[in-house]
Formats: structure tokens, sequence, C-alpha cells
């Protein structure tokens, strides 16, 4: 989703959010999820565990929108609020990662602001491909979208 809000931002497009924006989501950088994978191989207490790894942080979609303009510095595309969703999404998604405190010792080190840094760093000349559009038609075409 943070890749899709910063292709749609690079194309002076503002993000199309499906909803109302206020669904919630846990954004976990790449690294503490590789960090976690490692921790859960050396403890051998994970062992047959389903453990959650997170960032133990549930944000909106809408606010997530926000962060990302605010990273890449832009403040004159408020974001597109379909009301629409999209068949088969859940509400709300986000980590309980206490039994990872528990058994691994885990805890997130990249906040979802360093994240969003790192991300438009590298984005960065980059081109920025934006199939929003094309996406969407094909949720309508399938019936996957309401």
């Amino acid at each position: 989703m943070l890749a899709i809000f910063a292709a749609r931002y690079l194309n002076g497009k503002p993000p199309r959010i499906f909803e109302d924006g206020r669904q919630r989501r846990d954004f976990v950088h790449v690294s503490d999820v590789a960090r976690a994978c490692r921790l859960a191989l050396e403890t051998p207490e994970s062992a047959g565990l389903a453990i959650n790894i997170g960032s133990g942080r549930a944000v909106t979609i809408a606010g997530i929108a926000a962060e990302m303009a605010a990273a890449m510095d832009i403040d004159a595309l408020p974001p597109e609020i379909t009301g629409r969703f999209r068949v088969g999404d859940i509400r709300h998604c986000f980590a309980d990662i206490t039994l990872a405190r528990q058994v691994l010792g885990y805890e997130p080190r990249v906040t979802l602001a360093q994240g969003m840094s790192e991300l438009v760093e590298w984005m960065q000349g980059q081109t920025a491909h934006d199939r929003i559009d094309t996406a969407v038609a094909e949720l309508d075409r399938r019936g996957l979208q309401q």
C-alpha cells in the first residue's frame, strides 16, 4: 500500500482509498520481520507456535496517506476516499505481538516514519508506475468491488 500511495503521489495523483479510510492496518518493516524469523529459528520454545509479527501499532489507511504525503513533502493532494469496498477485505487487520515479545524477546525497531522515510529516499530517481486504474477496472470486471 505504501508503494502504491507513493506511486500515485509521484505521478501527481491522489491515493485512492477504499471504504471510509478508517480501516486499520499494522505496518512492519521487512528488517523487523527478518529479525523475528531469525529469533524464531534460534528459540526452541517457539517450535509449533503461531506467533504474530508486526509493529504492534494499528494506523488508519487515511492516516497512512497523510503520513506518506508528509514524508514526500506533498500537501496539495488529499486522498480520494471512494466509499466502495473490495469483496473479501477485512475492516481491521493488526497484530497482537504479545507472544512474540514473551517467547522471542521481539520488539520492532523500525518505526513507520523511519520506514516511510527509507521508502521515499529509495523512490527518488525511480520511475513510478501507477496501475491503480487498471486494477480497479479488473475488480469491477470480476464483481469484486461494491
